[in-house]
């Protein structure tokens, strides 16, 4: 006899006490023998285990784009707050006329993006003009 799980089973067998025995054993070791079939087949199936694990892949995807996009939307929102509040404290502190200048620039921009974008150019090119002049560069 050997010690491996063949002499095992080959023991038992011999050990059967009747027919009836030695047939349920023989139908036990038949639905273990299957049992091993079907794992060592599913193992062997790599398509089914690529199909499989492509799935899983596409679920972790979903997952993480759904993260991605609520950390955007929050991002968003944290900026939208913060923009808010930047132009609440600059509303307290500009001038009055300022303030609706301003306010009138932006709705015309908003209608009109173009020609502001222009004026804004031109703006900024005088300004750097004169302060080159002011400090003292001709």
């Amino acid at each position: 006899m050997t010690n491996d799980s063949t002499g095992a089973d080959a023991a038992k067998a011999v050990g059967a006490k009747g027919p009836e025995e030695l047939r349920r054993q023989i139908e036990e070791t038949r639905s273990q023998l299957g049992d091993t079939v079907e794992e060592l087949a599913a193992k062997a199936d790599v398509k089914a285990r690529a199909r499989a694990r492509a799935a899983d892949l596409k679920d972790k995807a979903g997952a993480m784009t759904v993260q991605v996009k609520s950390t955007a939307a929050l991002a968003g929102h944290t900026v939208q707050d913060k923009a808010s509040q930047a132009g609440h404290a600059v509303q307290d502190t500009v001038p009055g006329p300022v303030r609706t200048a301003a306010t009138n620039v932006v709705r015309a921009g908003l209608r009109h993006p173009r020609p502001v974008l222009i004026a804004g150019a031109g703006a900024v090119v005088a300004a750097g003009l004169l302060r080159r002049r002011h400090n003292g560069h001709h």
